[in-house]
C-alpha cells in the first residue's frame, strides 16, 4: 500500500517551475509558471500571460530563448530555467557598429 508520499513525491517530478521573462524598452515582466514536464516552451510562454499584459507582442513572429541560446518554439523544458521572448532588432549591431567606427575615425 503506497502512502500519501509516494503521490506528492510523483506531483514533484511531473510538475516544473519556469520563468518567463520580457522587456519592452519602458517596462520588464519575469513570471514564474507550474507546468508538467513535458510542456513546451510556447506553452509555458502561453500561460505565463505575458501575451496579454504586451497585446503587441506577435507569438507567431517572436524569437525564443532559455538563458540566452535561441530555442524553437517545441523546445522541452527543465525545471529552473528562463525562458526569455525576444522583440525584433530595430537596427542591425553590424551596421552600427561600422557607423560608430566611421563617426570615430573622423574626429581624429
Amino acid at each position: 500500500m503506497a502512502n500519501s508520499n509516494d503521490n506528492s513525491e510523483t506531483d514533484k517530478q511531473t510538475s516544473i517551475t519556469v520563468e518567463v521573462a520580457y522587456a519592452t524598452p519602458q517596462r520588464q515582466c519575469i513570471v514564474c509558471v507550474d507546468v508538467s514536464a513535458d510542456t513546451p516552451l510556447i506553452e509555458a510562454v502561453k500561460r505565463s500571460q505575458i501575451p496579454y499584459l504586451f497585446p503587441d507582442l506577435d507569438l507567431d513572429t517572436a524569437d525564443f530563448g532559455i538563458w540566452g541560446k535561441v530555442k524553437p518554439p517545441q523546445s522541452p523544458l527543465k525545471h529552473g530555467q528562463r525562458i526569455e521572448i525576444y522583440r525584433p532588432l530595430i537596427a542591425d549591431p553590424k551596421e552600427s557598429r561600422r557607423k560608430r567606427a566611421r563617426r570615430a575615425a573622423k574626429r581624429r
